[in-house]
């Protein structure tokens, strides 16, 4: 296993690690196996988002003898209450549940501090201004997490948070179909012919980030590296065709600042196969042939999540409902962090009153009314 220096941190972690989505409903024994494989292999960076006291406990058992050996990288305010997954900013719940991670983990300590999934500014600011922050600092300075990072997708938010000094670690959303959008930023002009053909670009504030953060050695952690498995599978990725695992991965990886992927594996199989990539072949990584026909592709009907939709008279969020569906299509159900973050939206899709302004204003022909329906029964909502 490759290693590489997780920025200013100097921490050596794996260039493939594990996220912890593989580990929800395993047994002891399961863990053990996949923990094995890992120390085997040298894949010693774990993501650890969910609060899931089992996986915590479970885990901690499989570490045992051998906690040294991994770099643990530990939610903060990502809180399990009433059998279920919360994110709080609520302090006494952020302490407590720290707390708990710790003592289910068997250990006093995790190399990074993560605050979790902030993805918008105001959440940003009460994390800067409610005491989230001020807590990580403490833990920072009593030595309870060796740095401090932020988990996020907005690229605005997590520039802003990176510029300010305190972030160490940027856990962030890395993949060829995030990262590359249309070049033409007047909102104004977009409509579906202007996508047929065009050539797409990495998105200016994306880049921006990456080199930011390489700039002043904000080590970065990937998820979503595989689109939430849409870029797997030829009838969900925008792209019309599937990629491979190891091209995204490749892809990841070659982007700056990058030290680590999380590869959410499943099984031990899904494991052993993510980590092929370090064996893999040049070809076999090659992903410029597949980006090289991106800008062909027709966008039309796929949700580009720009937002176009808005204003929704009832105040839903279109876009974002329409990602966290395609986000439970691509994984054949509804993943506990999506559910999670579908419940902190204002508006949710069973209000929608189906009077189709978002389809007129949208440059793609995206049927939301339809989606909107779709989510509605998926959730619940």
């Amino acid at each position: 296993m490759q290693k590489r220096t997780l920025g200013r941190t100097g921490i050596q972690v794996g260039e493939i690690g594990m996220g912890c989505e593989g580990f929800i409903g395993k047994s002891p024994e399961q863990m053990k196996e996949m923990v094995d494989i890992m120390e085997a292999a040298g894949v010693n960076c774990i993501d650890l988002y969910t609060p899931d006291p089992d996986v915590r406990e479970n885990l901690g058992k499989a570490m045992q003898g051998r906690r040294e050996k991994f770099v643990l990288q530990a939610h903060i305010c990502a809180v399990w209450q009433n059998g279920q997954y919360k994110r709080t900013r609520e302090m006494a719940e952020v302490r407590e549940g720290f707390a708990e991670q710790l003592r289910l983990l068997r250990t006093d300590r995790v190399e990074i501090g993560m605050i979790h999934y902030v993805d918008s500014m105001e959440d940003w600011e009460r994390v800067m201004t409610g005491g989230v922050m001020d807590y990580a600092l403490e833990l920072k300075k009593a030595g309870t997490i060796g740095c401090i990072g932020l988990s996020s997708h907005n690229a605005e938010v997590s520039l802003a948070a990176v510029n300010t000094g305190y972030i160490d670690v940027l856990m962030f959303s890395v993949n060829p179909c995030y990262d590359l959008q249309p070049a033409n930023k007047d909102i104004e002009a977009l409509d579906a012919a202007s996508y047929e053909g065009a050539v797409v670009s990495l998105k200016p504030q994306r880049q921006e980030l990456y080199e930011i953060c390489q700039r002043l050695g904000v080590g970065i952690t990937v998820m979503k590296a595989f689109g939430g498995g849409n870029l797997l599978k030829e009838d969900l990725s925008p792209a019309g065709k599937a990629l491979t695992s190891y091209q995204c991965l490749h892809y990841a990886l070659t982007r700056p600042a990058v030290a680590c992927v999380m590869s959410g594996a499943h099984t031990a199989e899904e494991l052993k196969n993510c980590i092929g990539y370090e064996e893999a072949a040049e070809e076999e990584r090659d992903y410029a042939a597949a980006l090289a026909a991106m800008p062909k592709i027709s966008w039309k009907g796929y949700c580009m999540y720009c937002g176009h939709c808005a204003p929704c008279p009832q105040g839903i969020d279109v876009a974002m409902v329409t990602k966290f569906l395609n986000l439970c299509k691509a994984q054949d159900g509804v993943p506990e962090t999506v559910r999670e973050h579908y419940g902190i939206l204002a508006h949710k899709a069973g209000e929608c009153i189906q009077c189709g302004a978002c389809e007129k204003r949208c440059p793609f022909g995206v049927p939301a009314v339809e989606n909107m329906d779709a989510a509605a029964k998926l959730f619940g909502e």
